[in-house]
């Protein structure tokens, strides 16, 4: 399954729709503007709540809590490292789960713990805004898939501001 991410280029919160394969919306993302620390919002196209990412503020390198449908999934944080950024997965939902590939060329994948890939993200260049194409292998990962996804953009625009 693949989904698909447009972010806006001009825009004074994060706010876009996230479609599938076939071009239909599948899910609204919106930031909060005054908060401390970033906050995203996923709702389903019924307005339901499906995803909510917040940051943690006081730590030392880049901590996001993930919460899937109300209950805590993933925590994604930022490991030191010299040459490349490294992230660290970990939660009741992602036992194991890895980050790999280049960051720098926004080309990754994540991986279980035996090393079979759950979702592999490509950005594509050359385009008005972030655009991403994510490669979701099992339907029933596709949230905690898009969380991961959207958490490690978040870092990453942290980092550029």
């Amino acid at each position: 399954m693949k989904l698909y991410i447009k972010q806006k280029v001009f825009s004074w919160k994060d706010r876009f729709t996230v479609k599938d394969e076939y071009g239909d919306d599948r899910y609204q993302v919106e930031g909060e503007f005054f908060t401390i620390g970033r906050k995203l919002h996923v709702s389903d196209m019924a307005g339901h709540e499906v995803i909510y990412i917040a940051q943690e503020v006081w730590a030392w390198m880049a901590k996001y809590h993930v919460h899937i449908q109300g209950s805590h999934a993933a925590d994604v944080q930022q490991k030191f490292s010299w040459f490349r950024p490294r992230y660290e997965i970990s939660g009741p939902a992602c036992s194991g789960w890895t980050v790999e590939g280049s960051f720098w060329e926004h080309d990754y994948e994540v991986l279980d713990g035996a090393g079979n890939c759950i979702v592999r993200i490509s950005k594509e260049w050359m385009t008005w805004g972030d655009s991403y194409e994510l490669d979701v292998a099992d339907p029933a990962d596709e949230l905690l898939a898009l969380a991961l996804v959207l958490t490690i953009d978040c870092v990453k625009a942290s980092q550029n501001n």
